[in-house]
């Protein structure tokens, strides 16, 4: 469920005449629209949960892939599935989150992390306002009725809302204590997970990108003079034609591979099929002369050169002829330019010594010039850069980043129209009372009219909305280094996306669109009728958290996507081993920055409405309670990491999460300022509330100002000292003054006791029980630091170094890919009657020098269909040991 319909609001209207066109639907269709969208939801959810049980055990690949996959680590697998549900459930619930943390990776545990503090402060927030606002809006004498009397358009007495006053002082400061809170606990993770032995000891630790690099500065030696401490320059090379050539050849092969397996697949069908169980005499000469077997041109693979109109050939010889070519070309300008002899960007990745030289030549101005020698990003992996974009000077990303930024406004704006008519077509049956002439809504039977004002907007919603992170990601990549700083671009632009158009465009047209009667016979009391009923708008909310939540919990369970691939999808498309072996291995990823900003979104929905509709809060709990739990068994299970943030995109979200603060005061003040107009009771509450939001502003400042440099570096005092576990490293200090640190973890010791983060004295233990959790949350500057965290939170698995790199290695770390890219082996699939070892030999002698071809581990079984040994994933002649850079 890619996105949702956050306002279908379902107002009730202050009562009407008798005589006024339609009003029998004036008493709202709330409990139509509730039932019509709940019944098919709970029955969907129901069956994808059902389906999950029935097919958990079934599809390991599909439902459990960590806990065997031999492709992934022993420390970085799951635990086994038990057999059973209640095995699955005994194993589902006896793992700690943090589990997560030392096997999977940073991102995916704070995600799950955001879920639960969503649920705390939704469950305290219907401790601190149940109480009080439940009694005085039920008892305000607004004359709603239904659910509509809990909430803030039931008060007629403006002088109960101090009691909303104080409530929201009391809650929303709650909530601005748990984003410090988390902030600060933030901070304290990533220092102890950055500074662990296995993060430091790889290359991207020490490695900081720089841009816009002069070009008297494009040489390693006057690079090295600029910077302390520096272990390799990669100096970024415009690989010109290069890219397209590997390009070239890598489609080659691919199509030679296809063809070679298709070709082996149809011959032993055909063979097969007439009984033959060894090769016919006719069959044994090939070209009319060699032994062999023989295979008629008709019977061959074919492809035109261009679609439709290019000329036919035969796609085996054609793709060994390409190669013969291609292979030697690319070798021999990879070694041209490996030796520096192509154009240099203006972008460059130095490697330096330790982790502390490293952030030291983040921090600091690298050049006397504004915008030159910029360092970028410091600890991206090489698979994570956008090659293409580093060439770009700071104007040119500057540029770009205004007009995407601007083309997203424009969109937020343009968005508005086909939101907004949804948002009407919530209410549609209110605009009976004005335009006669859709008097026939009144016929339509309320199950039916249910789901065309709940269902049916949801479901255009969603389907609208799919396309926009797509937008925001492409526009991202135009100028964006990285793909983790193209997933936090597009979480932020997203998110205003989500807030503006999800959430206040739908929420104000629905308002707007039940009192529309009212406001046409006196356009003057509009601001009074929209104050009255958008509090009312929360009836969707209240029924839309636990239905979005047990609605995406039971798909995300059910994970159609790569149940279908691996079913049907998966048969028909895969027909190579390479193609099977790719699907087989690869783990899928959250795109952080579609998936964070919708359910931030839901938070700040919650948060908005805390104040004027409290028990949106209860419903809120229960929804974040469901989507935890799938999300869980989802990164427990399924998920890998495929973009790598560093946490900051649950950072960012963090921040994200006071629009919702100020959302609800805005709210508050607007109502309490509508309310003294009529009664100078509410000014009270009214000045109250402003200064409850200048302090707000006074707080959120300082948060953003002290926190800044805490999400993207490291603090010096525990740089200090830093854990260093190799020779190199410790050879760089003089005196060996690495050994003089007591606290120094050995590089293979996985002991619990030990931690890697230095401290003058041994962390505390993080107390237990309900008032020890409590303190750690108060106290998280002792009971949550960085030293408690590296020694009682981190898995022991990050006490261990990666394995030692090779030269080659070391130094092909951070090359463009073109410069490093090798011939892709041909994959082919053995059969019984020795074609595709003929077809080795043929490729091999043909292509020449650079080609390897191999049919080991992959066959062609008795129904002619491609098997393969999944059972022993490294004896693959595609296997490649994934280096940790």
């Amino acid at each position: 469920m890619e996105s949702f319909v956050p306002s279908t609001s379902h107002p009730l209207i202050p009562r009407a005449t008798p005589s006024q066109t339609g009003s029998h639907r004036q008493q709202g269709s709330s409990l139509s629209a509730l039932l019509s969208t709940l019944v098919p939801v709970i029955v969907v959810a129901s069956i994808a949960f059902l389906i999950f049980l029935l097919f958990q055990k079934r599809f390991d690949r599909v439902y459990g892939p960590r806990t065997y996959l031999t492709v992934l680590d022993q420390e970085e697998r799951s635990p086994k599935q038990s057999a059973g549900f209640l095995g699955w459930t005994k194993e589902f619930t006896g793992v700690a989150d943090e589990f997560v943390l030392g096997h999977s990776s940073l991102d995916n545990y704070l995600f799950l992390r955001l879920f639960k503090i969503l649920v705390v402060v939704c469950f305290v927030g219907c401790i601190i306002t149940w109480p009080v606002l439940f009694p005085v809006n039920a008892t305000g004498g607004g004359g709603q009725s239904g659910l509509d009397i809990l909430s803030f358009a039931n008060v007629q007495n403006s002088t109960r809302y101090y009691a909303h006053c104080l409530v929201a002082w009391v809650f929303l400061g709650f909530v601005m204590f748990v984003i410090s809170r988390e902030s600060l606990f933030f901070a304290y993770l990533r220092q102890a997970y950055f500074l662990s032995p296995f993060i430091t000891s790889q290359i991207s630790a020490k490695t900081v990108l720089f841009v816009d690099v002069p070009k008297d500065y494009r040489n390693e030696d006057h690079l090295r003079r600029s910077f302390q401490d520096v272990r390799h320059v990669w100096l970024v090379n415009d690989p010109e034609d290069l890219q397209d050539l590997v390009e070239e050849r890598d489609q080659a092969a691919d199509k030679l591979e296809g063809a070679e397996v298709k070709m082996i697949t149809q011959y032993v069908k055909s063979r097969n099929k007439k009984g033959d169980r060894g090769v016919p005499e006719e069959d044994r000469h090939q070209n009319g002369h060699a032994p062999g077997i023989y295979i008629d041109p008709n019977d061959r693979p074919t492809h035109r050169l261009k679609p439709l109109i290019g000329k036919k050939v035969d796609t085996i010889q054609w793709s060994r002829e390409e190669l013969q070519r291609l292979i030697p070309e690319v070798a021999q300008k990879q070694s041209e330019q490996r030796q520096k002899k192509g154009k240099m960007t203006s972008a460059a990745f130095i490697e330096f010594t330790t982790v502390r030289a490293a952030q030291a030549a983040f921090q600091q101005v690298a050049h006397q010039t504004p915008f030159l020698l910029t360092p970028k990003e410091i600890g991206m992996k090489p698979d994570m850069v956008l090659w293409k974009n580093l060439g770009k000077s700071w104007w040119q990303v500057k540029l770009f980043s205004a007009l995407c930024t601007a083309f997203i406004t424009f969109l937020c704006v343009f968005w508005t129209i086909p939101v907004a008519f949804i948002g009407v077509l919530t209410n549609v049956n209110y605009l009976t009372n004005q335009l006669p002439w859709l008097g026939f809504i009144d016929n339509i039977p309320k199950s039916i009219l249910g789901v065309i004002t709940g269902l049916l907007p949801t479901i255009l919603l969603s389907v609208l909305m799919t396309l926009v992170p797509i937008i925001c990601a492409l526009l991202a990549k135009q100028f964006e280094p990285t793909l983790s700083a193209v997933q936090l671009k597009t979480q932020s632009w997203y998110f205003a996306f989500q807030v503006i158009q999800v959430f206040l465009v739908t929420t104000f047209s629905s308002g707007a669109a039940s009192v529309v009667t009212q406001i046409v016979q006196n356009p003057i009391s509009a601001p009074q009728l929209l104050a009255k009923n958008l509090p009312n708008a929360s009836n969707f909310y209240i029924s839309y958290f636990v239905l979005f939540g047990l609605m995406t919990a039971a798909l995300q369970l059910l994970s159609v996507v790569p149940l279908l691939m691996t079913v049907i999808l998966g048969r028909i498309l895969d027909k190579t081993p390479r193609k099977m072996y790719n699907r087989y291995v690869s783990l899928a990823g959250i795109g952080w920055g579609s998936f964070y900003p919708k359910y931030t979104n839901l938070g700040v929905i919650a948060l908005a409405y805390s104040c004027i509709a409290p028990l949106v809060l209860g419903f809120a709990t229960v929804g974040f309670g469901l989507l935890y739990l799938a999300f869980r068994y989802n990164v427990l299970f399924t998920l890998g990491t495929q973009v790598d943030t560093k946490g900051r995109a649950y950072a960012r979200a963090l921040q994200q999460l006071t629009i919702g603060i100020y959302l609800a005061e805005v709210c508050l003040i607007g109502l309490f300022a509508i309310g003294s107009s009529g009664s100078g009771s509410s000014v009270g509450p009214l000045i109250l509330m402003i200064i409850f939001a200048v302090g707000t502003v006074i707080w959120h400042w300082q948060l953003r100002s002290a926190m800044s440099k805490h999400v993207t570096s490291l603090p010096s005092d525990l740089l200090a000292e830093e854990y260093r576990g190799s020779d190199d490293e410790e050879k760089s200090y003089p005196n060996g003054r690495s050994h003089n640190n007591p606290k120094k973890v050995d590089s293979g010791s996985s002991s619990g006791d030990d931690y890697q983060v230095p401290r003058s004295a041994d962390p505390p233990t993080p107390p237990g029980g309900f008032i020890g959790t409590l303190k750690s949350f108060l106290l998280p500057s002792r009971f949550a630091s960085a030293a408690v965290i590296s020694k009682h939170i981190l898995s022991p698995h990050l006490a261990n170094s990666v394995r030692p790199y090779t030269q080659q290695e070391r130094e092909d770390a951070y090359l463009h890919p073109a410069l490093t890219a090798e011939t892709p082996i041909i994959w082919l699939a053995r059969d019984n009657y020795g074609l595709s070892k003929q077809e080795v030999h043929a490729c091999q002698r043909e292509v020449g020098k650079g080609m390897e071809v191999s049919d080991e581990d992959a066959w062609i079984d008795e129904k002619g269909k491609v098997q393969w040994n999944e059972r022993e994933l490294r004896k693959a002649p595609i296997y490649e040991e994934e280096v940790r850079y």
